[in-house]
């Protein structure tokens, strides 16, 4: 399978730099899938699990916010945070729902409602994908 240049970059430091076969991003408007030729395309990202494909095991990191861009010279995603997933603790998931629940619960006007409620669906199936992942490794 063809490869390209994939970099993932979080304030802290950059967590990822090299060819891969495949990445998948948690778009806000749903997971998208990158292969070598993809077309030109921008994306925000949404609270999810990022998947690298490409010499070896899958690899896994929690993203939050942030960017992804494809280019010609393959895939940027900068984070503004990035966790692999081993090393993610099932309280700072929590911790980011009970947040959106405070949000939500605060909202003063519908769009705000809408953008907290989206929000916490979105936790809510990062922390139900994590219990599946954790369940088959």
């Amino acid at each position: 399978m063809a490869t390209f240049h994939f970099e993932l970059v979080s304030p802290e430091r950059q967590l990822f730099s090299g060819a891969v076969e495949q990445v998948v991003v948690p778009g806000s408007e749903g997971d998208f899938g990158v292969l070598a030729g993809h077309a030109p395309f921008v994306s925000t990202l949404r609270p999810g699990i990022l998947t690298i494909h490409g010499g070896g095991q899958p690899k896994r990191l929690y993203v939050r916010g942030g960017f992804a861009e494809v280019s010609s010279g393959g895939l940027t995603v900068l984070a503004e945070r990035a966790t692999p997933v081993e090393d993610l603790q099932v309280e700072q998931i929590d911790r980011e729902i009970r947040e959106a629940q405070e949000d939500l619960a605060d909202a003063k006007d519908d769009a705000l409602k809408i953008k907290a409620s989206e929000r916490l669906d979105q936790l809510q199936g990062v922390k139900a994908a994590l219990g599946t992942i954790a369940t088959t490794h």
